[in-house]
């Protein structure tokens, strides 16, 4: 009996001696090492941290892991303020070596007459180690918290471990210590707060959520008064506390800068400097203002179903990003606001025809060139598109200046079939336009007019090469990378001085806008709008003496505005933000090169003028000058059908009623034109157009072009095409 008394005292012995060991060596392996320094842990974890062109904060505090901008030293806290949260806190902080064994017990026992967890007791040094090492909120988390508890407390001092906490000590809506959320809840410094104000921040730590001032003002209040009952102050001063207010913070908003420095982040290989702070381009004043004339806009287009935009400005001198706007950035409540629009890419309508009809002019069209704007139906993929302008006027022949002027779209699209779509593709890819990867089929005259998809990112880089007089240099957003940047010619300075010089024109844009249209700034500026089909975009770009600046707005889920134009919805802002940069100082006008020259044309043909003519002066690129027998050349070639065009018989029509329009380019002088379907004449005209009789087949079509005042016929390229 008493041998058996005695094993089963052994056995449990050696059992509870075996759960003792697991558990030492269970929690020996899941205590961590604490750094040998608690500030070089927080650089360790440190982002980047983004200045101003003038060294002030773009906005990026709260996104660390660690309050690393708004630390201060304990000395520099208010007495107060520390003895508050020691009392809120951890009452015995400096007695006890980590733990409050008492406090624990206190705790267990309110925690067992609740039935639940009301009390979790842990010290300062407990809720540093929380910090330092984030685990699940279990018993043997707090098990291993003690001891590390402990720990920390051998390694450093009480005063380094209470201004780790003041500084780290994690409030509502990612702020972390007491000046971060002075600034959060109060909008002031910690030296400007009164007692009752430092009171609520040393309870807040408790529960940021459920004592939120902006909503739960009576328990933030209850709480206050039970923590000035504990006070070792007198009476009167209690009541003094009691009695004070707090100022709560309206809430005065930083500007936010996230769509920025999230850019910087993915660029930041591109800075040229090696320090701790990234000082960017971004002016802060300037950025603020321009949100401001932003956010106004679109408020004022929200009936026309408007909710996003984008701005960017840039100082073409050095290409410098001077703001980088989002329309409403960091408001509540605003749809899809978080999106980076000036990154986004959306269709930029009329915006590229100042730089097709730059190529134009670098293959040897003037200004003074006549150009058709007649209806222009043309191929788009497999099937047959008609083009209208605007305003769906037509004004026949129209000199390059007025076309571009007015924005028309039938004369741009006889650009581009004159530039050819590959080689203006390559032009865009060269001014710095990367998103548009399509093969230049995938677009095809319809690139003329922005049926691509880019960024006004890339849109407002494009446009500094025609306001640096032709001269591609990349877009800096870090100090000091202008200098790296290096800039290559692109177009001529004739060239790009004579677009920009159009693109300023009141009278080169009279037909379309009127003498008094909005795009008539009061110093000389280079304007152009642009629209996407079905008003899905709204564009508005421009540049003077100094300055770029691209707007764009719309929809980011691509809804339709209600009949919003670029110069209806984004060109009043774009005046309001040029009215903002010119205001401090003296706007010159453009850069006009000293090469061109000046000749009278005639109106009507664009030719030299005689006695005769009605007459205007335009300006000619050296040796572009005409002479009097200069007519605008087009390749002569298939219109109609187009290449791999599939038609389809109509039931309801009869067979042998059924015709479709052949069609060449409309050059000027046709004699004849004999036409061949599949190697076989098919029939002849006096015109550029035949009617041929539909038949289901697979065909092949070319033809033969009779010129008045050549001897050799000219046979076009041969053209596929299928009737079902």
């Amino acid at each position: 009996m008493k041998f058996s008394l005695l094993f089963k005292k052994t056995t449990l012995l050696s059992f509870v001696g075996i759960l003792v060991a697991m558990l030492s060596i269970a929690t020996s392996s899941s205590i961590k090492a604490f750094p040998d320094d608690l500030q070089t842990h927080i650089a360790v974890t440190k982002k980047n941290t983004y200045l101003d062109r003038y060294g002030r904060r773009l906005n990026t505090t709260y996104e660390n892991d660690w309050n690393i901008y708004d630390v201060v030293r304990l000395h520099d806290i208010p007495e107060f303020l520390r003895d508050a949260f020691l009392l809120s806190e951890d009452k015995r902080f400096f007695t006890h070596t980590g733990v409050d064994w008492l406090a624990r017990a206190n705790a267990a026992r309110q925690n067992l007459l609740a039935g639940h967890i009301v009390r979790g007791a842990s010290t300062i040094t407990e809720q540093v180690v929380r910090m330092l090492h984030p685990r699940p909120r279990t018993f043997w988390a707090r098990w291993i918290e003690g001891f590390e508890a402990c720990a920390l407390e051998r390694k450093f001092s009480k005063l380094e471990i209470l201004e780790f906490y003041l500084n780290q000590v994690p409030y509502k809506a990612k702020r972390r210590g007491v000046v971060q959320a002075a600034h959060y809840y109060f909008d002031r410094d910690l030296s400007t707060l009164n007692r009752k104000e430092m009171l609520a921040l040393a309870i807040l730590v408790r529960s940021p959520r459920w004592l939120d001032p902006k909503k739960q003002l009576a328990s933030l209040d209850r709480s206050i008064a039970d923590l000035i009952g504990r006070l070792e102050l007198a009476q009167e001063a209690k009541s003094q506390v009691s009695q004070q207010k707090l100022a709560l913070g309206q809430g005065a908003s930083k500007q936010n800068m996230a769509h920025f420095i999230r850019y910087a982040d993915d660029n930041i290989e591109r800075y040229p400097l090696n320090s701790s702070a990234v000082n960017t381009t971004i002016d802060l004043d300037l950025q603020t203002k321009i949100q401001q004339i932003l956010d106004s806009r679109l408020d004022s287009l929200q009936a026309r179903h408007v909710d996003n935009g984008a701005v960017l400005v840039v100082d073409h001198t050095t290409n410098e990003i001077l703001a980088w706007v989002v329309g409403y950035a960091g408001k509540q409540q605003k749809q899809y606001n978080e999106i980076n629009a000036v990154t986004v890419r959306r269709q930029p309508g009329s915006t590229l025809k100042p730089l097709l009809y730059a190529k134009a002019l670098e293959q040897g069209w003037t200004a003074a060139s006549m150009l058709d704007d007649t209806p222009l139906e043309e191929s788009v993929g497999l099937g047959m598109h008609t083009y209208h302008n605007y305003s769906r006027d037509h004004y026949g022949l129209i000199s390059l200046r007025e076309a571009l002027g007015n924005s028309l779209n039938i004369p741009a699209i006889r650009a581009i079939q004159f530039v050819g779509p590959a080689q203006f593709l390559s032009f865009l890819h060269d001014l710095g336009i990367e998103s548009l990867t399509g093969h230049p089929n995938v677009y095809g005259d319809g690139l003329a007019l922005g049926n691509g998809e880019i960024q006004l990112l890339e849109l407002v880089q494009a446009y500094t090469v025609l306001a640096r007089m032709g001269d591609f240099k990349p877009l800096a957003i870090f100090e000091g990378e202008q200098s790296s940047n290096r800039s290559h010619r692109i177009l001529s300075e004739d060239i790009a001085s004579l677009i920009a010089d159009i693109m300023s024109d009141p009278g080169a844009r009279e037909k379309e806008f009127g003498w008094n249209s909005l795009l008539n700034f009061p110093y000389q500026t280079a304007v152009k709008t642009g629209t996407s089909s079905d008003y899905h975009d709204a564009w508005a770009i421009g540049f003077n003496d100094r300055y770029t600046v691209g707007i764009w707005v719309g929809n980011l889920d691509y809804r339709a505005m209600n009949k919003v134009t670029g110069s209806t919805g984004a060109v009043l802002a774009l005046r309001s933000i040029f009215n903002e940069l010119n205001k401090t100082r003296e706007v010159r006008r453009l850069f006009f090169s000293k090469n061109l020259v000046k000749h009278r044309v005639c109106i009507e043909t664009g030719l030299p003028a005689d006695e005769e003519s009605e007459a205007r002066d335009e300006w000619f690129v050296p040796g572009t000058v005409p002479c009097g027998d200069e007519k605008v050349k087009e390749r002569v070639r298939v219109r109609k059908p187009s290449n791999g065009l599939m038609m389809a018989m109509d039931p309801r029509i009869p067979d042998q009623d059924e015709y479709f329009e052949f069609a060449i380019s409309n050059v000027p002088g046709i004699r004849k034109v004999k036409w061949y379907v599949n190697d076989e004449f098919a029939g002849q005209s006096e015109k550029p157009t035949f009617v041929w009789p539909l038949s289901r087949g697979s065909y092949r079509a070319k033809a033969e072009v009779f010129f008045r005042d050549r001897d050799a016929a000219v046979l076009t390229d041969e053209v596929a095409y299928t009737v079902n």
